[in-house]
């Protein structure tokens, strides 16, 4: 890794904007956004020639989270004694971790239902335990306790530790199978929200046989499965299983991977947690389709309610309230009815991120609506001002069948060929554009990103991206990181930019506002205008009641924030002999390992950084001081004109963007429905690894040769580490 004071360099790249015009740009939005000026006004009016302050750049952001930042709630803590208390977060499910929808030994059927997210599942349904073990303490006892979050529960059950010991025991099985009872009920197994009356202990470890003393380090399978009281007073469903987790004693919850015998639970190895504790679990009853859609293993209690509540207004339509799931089963979101604009892209979040993961891939002749077109023209000054037909995006759609076509689409596409080492071919394509409309004079077409591990990326330390930054290459490795610098519309404050293919938002909650506004036309507390769209500079002046409350805002950017990061598939399971392998499971280890040492040999790890460590101030502490491996370094880079468009945000000119996380990238076949739904880059113009790394220019135009210089067999090693992230 780099550690460098992150100064802008002069002179940049051909082609690129000066070192002393990417200054001048931070100095004068900090001046501006300084005096009260509105973000949109600022942007419209800072020039390229504007003189740099004296204020030195890295110390012209404010953090987003500060220090002393309290946490939200508690994930674990030790008492004086040495009694290690952690609260583990569960939401309802429909079955168990290691159903695959048929029998282990019959034919592949299709999916099973332990991702999925059962009707009603946003309200009444969540609830977690508290765990206090006493084995640290020298003591033999291990107590849990029920928390519901809302309403009350009537016959919980909990089983717990896997019957390893029964050849028979496959699917599930658990040793021990109890319930919580309440001594303030008649001992009855009535548990209500805001009590913890509710409570079931253990004094030896039911894995062995005969049972064994507790001992820090033993494993404890977690499968609580809720109840509610009948009659459900919200009319939903009454019994759910929930989610299977491991508790390690003396430790905490861990993610796990199954082992022999019979996928027995065991912890992941750290080099697999690609998003540390918030890492989801590998998955066995075959659902990586839904991979993407899960909370951090880590979670907390109260923020799995806010993590529903979240993913409730994500799968809302702004047009009718309904839910993307059991539409007519699920109640509708009557509050947000109607909140459609008159022009927008997609009516639901999801529609624009399919299963969480990308938009549709685009195709010649079809509309663009689940990919972004950003629009601008060049103002007097040089400063980018809004398109005067359609403000800062295309909202391609409309509510009036009479309202101009303002459609975007793919005309065609231009060819080129890269022969590779060993005379292996790429072919790629560029897609060219067709405007129904009038073509603006500046735009840049982007593809919606997966939505995993965005908390993790927020609560990164600002001092942790600005070291990677090496804008003057002083190196000499031909690769410059440039942070990018943002204004937060809603306090003037700067930050720095993590999101979005320009790394122009600062954090979740303006990603969330930016993408309602100019999506949806759906207003927020971030942007309370419509005209925020338009670029008018008096947006922020609107006064009364926005779409999205604060409350929803706060709860879809919790959801965001909390959604984990599949764990890396780069080990074999313990599937029983003669069983099929389910085919995200189906690796090859020694490939795999194989293809990282050369990813970092090809110097692609000197933008997609493998390693950091979160910081200790976010407001979620199952975000604070974890090691990930996100491979990116968020930081702004030149990567040649081939992948250039014609539109400078911010800091950030055509040819410049951020390196996009990997994590995920080997999940998107899954999640898109096949492989050849998956692209790749800003604009999704790359229909394979391989494709994409033959864009790569500017920057990465070294590692890009290493790359094609690798033997058939290497390079492929590459790709197949890529696919295990």
């Amino acid at each position: 890794m780099k550690s460098k004071t992150p100064v802008f360099p002069s002179p940049e790249p051909s082609g690129s904007p000066s070192a002393s015009t990417l200054a001048a740009l931070v100095a004068a939005a900090v001046s501006l956004t300084a005096c009260g000026v509105p973000p949109e006004e600022a942007n419209a009016e800072v020039s390229p020639e504007a003189t740099p302050t004296a204020t030195p750049l890295a110390a012209a952001y404010t953090p987003l989270y500060p220090p002393g930042t309290s946490i939200t709630e508690q994930i674990q803590y030790r008492e004086a004694d040495g009694t290690l208390v952690t609260f583990m977060g569960a939401r309802p499910t429909e079955r168990h971790a290691r159903e695959r929808g048929e029998r282990w030994d019959e034919p592949d059927k299709g999916p099973g239902r332990y991702f999925t997210f059962p009707t009603f599942y946003f309200q009444n349904r969540t609830f977690g335990l508290e765990i206090r073990d006493h084995v640290p303490a020298g003591r033999q006892r291990i107590e849990v306790y029920l928390h519901v979050n809302d309403g009350t529960f009537r016959g919980t059950t909990f089983s717990l530790f896997r019957n390893i010991n029964n050849p028979d025991v496959r699917d599930f099985g658990w040793s021990l199978n109890y319930g919580f009872n309440n001594p303030n009920e008649g001992n009855q197994p009535i548990c209500h929200a805001g009590s913890s009356d509710c409570m079931m202990s253990f004094t030896s470890n039911w894995r062995t046989s005969p049972h064994s003393p507790l001992k820090i380090g033993d494993k404890i399978e977690l499968a609580p499965a809720p109840r509610l009281l009948a009659p459900v007073i919200d009319g939903g469903g009454e019994r759910y299983y929930s989610f299977e987790q491991l508790y390690v004693v003396g430790v905490g919850m861990r993610p796990w991977y199954g082992i022999v015998p019979n996928l027995d639970s065991e912890p992941l190895p750290d080099e697999t947690l690609l998003g540390g504790q918030a890492s989801v679990s590998y998955n066995y009853s075959e659902e990586p389709h839904r991979v993407f859609q899960q909370m951090a293993n880590n979670i907390g209690i109260t923020n799995t309610k806010r993590f529903v509540q979240g993913r409730r207004l994500f799968h809302t339509s702004f047009a009718d309230g309904t839910h993307s799931e059991h539409p007519t089963t699920n109640p509708v979101f009557t509050e947000h009815k109607g909140q459609l604009g008159p022009r927008y892209n997609q009516a639901r979040c999801i529609e624009c991120h399919t299963a969480n993961g990308r938009g549709v891939a685009p195709a010649v002749g079809a509309k663009l609506s689940t990919l972004s077109v950003l629009t601008g023209t060049a103002g007097s000054s040089g400063a980018v001002l809004p398109d005067p037909t359609y403000g800062w995006n295309v909202q391609q759609q409309a509510a009036s069948t009479s309202a101009p076509n303002y459609g975007v689409s793919v005309a065609s596409y231009t060819k080129t060929t890269r022969t590779l080492s060993g005379g292996e071919t790429v072919e790629l394509l560029k897609p060219v554009y067709t405007f129904s409309g009038p073509t603006p004079s500046l735009y840049s077409v982007r593809q919606a990103p997966q939505v995993i591990g965005l908390g993790l990326l927020e609560a990164v330390d600002e001092t942790t991206i600005l070291a990677l930054a090496d804008p003057n290459d002083t190196n000499n490795d031909g690769v410059r990181g440039v942070p990018h610098y943002v204004t937060n519309p809603e306090t003037g404050q700067v930050h720095l930019g993590r999101f979005g293919w320009k790394a122009t938002k600062a954090s979740l909650r303006q990603q969330v506002g930016d993408a309602l506004i100019k999506d949806m036309s759906v207003t927020s507390p971030v942007f309370p205008s419509r005209d925020c769209q338009k670029g008018s500079p008096n947006c922020h002046t609107a006064t009364g009641a926005t779409s999205v409350s604060e409350t929803e805002l706060q709860r879809l950017s919790d959801y965001l924030a909390l959604i984990g990061v599949p764990a890396q598939r780069s080990l074999r399971s313990g599937y029983p002999e003669g069983i099929r392998v389910s085919p995200e499971h189906d690796v090859n280890p020694a490939q795999i390992a194989r293809g990282k040492t050369l990813f970092a040999q090809a110097q692609c790890t000197t933008c997609h950084t493998p390693q950091m460590t979160t910081g200790n101030t976010h407001p979620f502490a199952e975000l604070r001081n974890q090691t990930i491996r996100p491979y990116t370094d968020l930081l702004l880079h030149d990567m040649g004109p081939e992948l250039a468009d014609t539109l400078t945000e911010g800091q950030a000119a055509p040819r410049m963007w951020r390196t996009p996380p990997l994590w995920g990238v080997g999940s998107l076949k899954f999640v898109q429905g096949g492989a050849q739904n998956v692209r790749y880059l800003h604009d999704g113009r790359a229909r394979t690894l391989k494709e994409a790394i033959g864009w790569h220019g500017g920057e990465a135009s070294a590692s890009r040769a290493k790359f094609e210089a690798l033997s058939k067999d290497d390079r492929d090693a590459v790709i197949t580490f890529l696919e295990s992230l």
